[in-house]
């Protein structure tokens, strides 16, 4: 399930400034803890202790850069999934080697990282194989409900698990949700989404929140790509969804609002293109990584 090549969709100059942001968070003066070590040659090991997808290694390789040291040796590819990990059976995952005081002072940075990328990469994943075991050939997808300043990181370790990130930032797709309605001062949704789909041009997609049949007749009507049917029973918007398709064959449904592993695989059905939810992001649980130094030259 390893993708080698999906660290390539990261912005190079987009990553140097989260991790020096990250380091400066971290040491924003001084690191008293450096004089103690020093600049002695050492070699630390990254283990996982958790059971999980291994999620988030450009950004760990990107501190250890930023810092001079040489990048880590991962012994596995990303995207893995590392089984019976415990605290009693630690996986080792990684070396690198290089000043002590540099390898310290980005231990927990990137030991942060990789448990918070690696925990959103596992639900998802986890999340996903229960999908696909109810025959569901839809997509998975995140929300715009991310950690401000780690969104790169989080929706990264979406893409990791094999869930889809949904839009990245209000200028991915256009989103209209009821706020938008209400506050346009236009009678109905059919008016605004014409009015945006005057400057989206052909390349932006345009998404409507609807809670009713009236509300995504009206939009798709006027143009809408993909209906939101936000926290709409699953039968309900089943019924909506095929009722709407037989006016508009080609629209994506979305179901969205209170959906969890709990509920979820009732809208595990053909009716829905998309499932997204925001506990995949949010609330995740981290995946345990631990660092030890095991030898200095």
């Amino acid at each position: 399930m390893a993708n080698h090549n999906l660290k390539n969709i990261l912005n190079p100059i987009k990553i140097k400034e989260l991790v020096r942001f990250w380091i400066n968070e971290d040491v924003p003066s001084f690191d008293m803890q450096g004089l103690v070590v020093g600049d002695t040659p050492v070699t630390a090991i990254i283990y996982c202790k958790q059971t999980g997808i291994l999620a988030g290694f450009p950004f760990v390789q990107a501190v250890f850069e930023e810092l001079g040291v040489d990048p880590p040796k991962f012994l596995y590819e990303e995207g893995t999934f590392i089984n019976e990990a415990s605290q009693h059976n630690k996986i080792k995952i990684a070396s690198v080697h290089g000043p002590a005081r540099l390898i310290l002072l980005a231990e927990r940075t990137i030991l942060n990282v990789l448990s918070r990328c690696s925990g959103i990469a596992t639900k998802c994943y986890n999340i996903g194989v229960k999908l696909r075991e109810m025959s569901w050939n839809g997509r998975l997808a995140a929300t715009r409900k991310t950690t401000p300043g780690f969104r790169m990181v989080e929706k990264y370790g979406v893409l990791v698990g094999q869930a889809d990130t949904h839009r990245y930032d209000l200028s991915t797709m256009i989103m209209l949700k009821d706020n938008h309605v209400k506050i346009s001062g236009h009678a109905n949704i059919a008016t605004i989404v014409s009015e945006v789909k005057k400057c989206a041009g052909f390349s932006c997609r345009i998404e409507v929140e609807c809670s009713s049949y009236d509300d995504a007749h009206q939009a798709a009507e006027a143009g809408a790509d993909i209906i939101m049917l936000d926290h709409v029973s699953a039968n309900q918007g089943a019924e909506i969804s095929r009722k709407l398709r037989s006016e508009h064959p080609s629209i994506l449904i979305e179901a969205s609002g209170n959906i969890t592993e709990t509920n979820i695989l009732e809208y595990a059905r053909p009716e829905y293109d998309i499932i997204s939810m925001s506990s995949i992001i949010q609330g995740c649980p981290p995946v345990d990584f631990s660092m030890k130094i095991i030898e200095s030259n």
